[in-house]
């Protein structure tokens, strides 16, 4: 048989998240290669295959997944597709790579990792903070015993409305036959998944949403509480009709605590009894990369990816606890 030696790319839905954050990482991983996009817009597709020279082109995403010089897909739509692109990829028997949130609810997830785990290929999901040098980083501090035993998170995400939004303008992202829900779908995919990443599985977690600026008709504030297997206690709220810019969590350990961003390339501040220090890492520029190399290492057999489709499937479980969905 003869041995792999790259992985060749193709991308389902090559619209502005591919642009920067992903699509350029797949050229840029080592041993890997972008050979085809897919818009259902043609000349979208012909045009972004032109600016980022990808040699193929289709409007068909079938097309794409069976083309023989796909070896790999990223399916990059929104969510409701998710599931429908996962099964065609899969039953190709392709890898499959799919943007957060994994699907709109946690039966959808749940049903995707069935699906490829019959068709023996795996799956992995855009959580990409877990091979974000800053976020290893962080991992390392809590590793080191710096705060000691952790007794509590506190998480918290504000950020007032989006301008489309108060132009009323239509945003599928705040659809929840789309999205799933609203913002929350959106962004506390990452939040929710960096936490188990560094803290171990959580096991029990409730919440309540609301939407009070009803601007959409999704909820615009959800808060929760959620239990990790090891004790450690948890809460977070999200409020996406703030007049305020916030995103910070706080790690408290028996020694000291821990403060970062999730999103943002603010300093991670460790405070203990020895006094404040201060990390400044930042984000690389094609976000994803990182995590789309450890992908590439996996399927050519010299690494593991961090997130597969069983951690985002937890990931899914407790969106869907939080948003009251699951009793």
């Amino acid at each position: 048989m003869k041995r792999i030696k790259k992985i060749r790319w193709g991308i389902i839905g090559c619209g502005n998240v591919t642009e920067v954050k992903s699509g350029p990482g797949f050229q840029r991983a080592e041993h890997s290669e972008l050979v085809a996009v897919m818009r259902r817009n043609g000349k979208l597709a012909a045009d972004y295959a032109r600016r980022h020279r990808v040699p193929k082109w289709f409007d068909n995403a079938q097309d794409l997944i069976d083309d023989a010089d796909v070896d790999a897909v990223y399916i990059a739509t929104p969510p409701d597709v998710h599931l429908e692109y996962a099964k065609a990829v899969a039953a190709a028997g392709k890898p499959v790579y799919v943007e957060k949130p994994m699907a709109r609810s946690f039966a959808e997830a749940r049903e995707m990792v069935s699906v490829c785990r019959q068709a023996n290929v795996p799956l992995f999901v855009a959580h990409y903070r877990r091979a974000l040098p800053r976020f290893l980083k962080i991992k390392e501090i809590l590793q080191e015993g710096s705060i000691g035993r952790v007794q509590f998170i506190n998480m918290v995400y504000h950020k007032p409305p989006a301008a489309v939004d108060l132009r009323g303008k239509e945003n599928w992202r705040v659809q929840p036959k789309i999205a799933g829900c609203g913002y929350f779908c959106d962004l506390a995919p990452h939040m929710l998944d960096i936490l188990q990443f560094l803290f171990g599985e959580i096991n029990a977690a409730s919440g309540h949403t609301s939407n009070f600026g009803k601007l959409y008709p999704a909820e615009d504030t959800v808060s929760g509480y959620f239990l990790f297997a090891d004790g450690t206690q948890g809460t977070g709220i999200w409020n996406f009709n703030s007049i305020v810019y916030q995103d910070r969590t706080e790690v408290v350990g028996t020694k000291g605590k821990l403060t970062f961003s999730v999103f943002g390339n603010s300093s991670l501040v460790l405070e203990t009894e020895s006094g404040k220090e201060t990390f400044s890492i930042e984000n690389p520029l094609h976000i994803q990369q990182p995590l789309i190399q450890t992908i590439v290492n996996q399927l050519l057999g010299s690494g593991v990816c961090p997130s597969a489709g069983e951690s985002a499937l937890s990931t899914s479980w407790v969106m869907d606890k939080l948003l009251g969905r699951i009793k």
